[in-house]
C-alpha cells in the first residue's frame, strides 16, 4: 500500500540536497534504531519531548530531536515488564529481513525505553522491578519509520514509538538534561517553528498531529508510514 506524499517527499528531498552539498560521506549500512515520541495530554494541545543535540554530535547537531539511538545487542536480551501489544510486535516485523527476528523487534523497544532513561532521566521501569531496566513498553504504539539517505556521516533505520506520560504514570516535570540531549522541551505537536527541527521530524510530528486528530486513543494497529531513499529522492510508503 503507498501514499504519494509528494509535500512531504519534497520537503525531505530539499533537506536531503542542503545537508549533502559540500560533502558526502562514504556508503554506509543504516543501523537499527528506536526513538520513543513521548507525549503530555493534560493541554489543549498534546506536546512531545525533544531536546537539542550538542554542537560536537557528527549526526544532527544543534537539533531538537526526540530520544532514542541505535539498538545495542544487550537491549535483546533485557526483560520486560509488559511486553509490546501483538499487533505492534507483528508490525514490526513487516519490511525486514530475514534475519531479523521477533528479538529485534523487541529489543527497539528496550533501546527507546533504555535512551529515554539516559537522556531525559524518565524511566519506564515499574517500581516493583527493581533499579535495573526493566521496561514497560505495553503502551508503544509504532507510529513511523525512517531510513538517514546516503551520504550522511550516520545512518540509522530508526523506529518511532510513541505513548502518552499518563499511561505510564510518567511526571512531565520530572525530566531532566543529559549529556545527550540539553534544554529538554514539551513542543506542543503543532508548533513546529519554535525551535530547529530536522525535517524528518517535522514529517514526523505532523503525522502525528493528523492522527490524533483521528483518533485521540491513537489505535495501536494503525498503518505506519515508512520514509526511506530510493533512486534520488525520498519515498513515502505505508506499511
Amino acid at each position: 500500500m503507498k501514499d504519494s506524499g509528494a509535500v512531504k517527499i519534497e520537503l525531505l528531498t530539499e533537506d536531503h540536497r542542503a545537508r549533502t552539498s559540500e560533502k558526502r560521506h562514504a556508503p554506509r549500512t543504516p543501523r537499527d534504531a528506536a526513538s520513543l515520541i513521548l507525549m503530555d495530554r493534560s493541554t489543549a494541545v498534546p506536546r512531545a519531548l525533544l531536546g537539542k543535540r550538542g554542537k560536537a554530535h557528527a549526526f544532527m547537531p544543534d537539533l531538537y530531536v526526540f530520544p532514542g539511538g541505535r539498538r545495542d545487542p544487550g537491549d535483546n536480551r533485557t526483560p520486560l515488564a509488559q511486553p509490546l501489544r501483538n499487533e505492534v510486535a507483528e508490525k514490526l516485523m513487516q519490511r525486514t529481513k530475514s534475519r531479523f527476528l521477533p528479538f529485534a523487534a523487541r529489543g527497539l523497544a528496550v533501546a527507546a525505553a533504555r535512551e529515554m532513561q539516559e537522556e531525559a532521566h524518565l524511566s519506564l521501569t515499574p517500581p516493583d522491578c527493581g533499579d535495573g531496566l526493566c521496561p514497560d513498553v505495553s503502551h508503544f504504539r509504532y507510529l513511523a519509520r525512517a531510513i538517514t539517505p546516503p551520504g550522511q556521516s550516520r545512518r540509522y533505520d530508526t523506529r518511532f514509538f510513541a505513548c502518552f506520560c499518563d499511561e505510564l504514570g510518567l511526571d512531565p516535570a520530572a525530566i531532566r538534561d543529559s549529556d545527550e540531549l540539553h534544554d529538554l522541551t514539551w513542543l506542543p505537536i503543532d508548533a513546529h517553528d519554535t525551535h530547529p527541527l530536522p525535517r524528518i521530524t517535522r514529517v514526523i510530528l505532523t503525522d502525528l498531529a493528523q492522527a490524533l486528530e483521528e483518533d485521540p486513543s491513537l489505535p495501536f494497529g494503525r498503518t505506519v508510514p515508512f520514509y526511506y531513499f530510493r533512486n534520488g529522492r525520498f519515498v513515502r510508503e505505508l506499511i
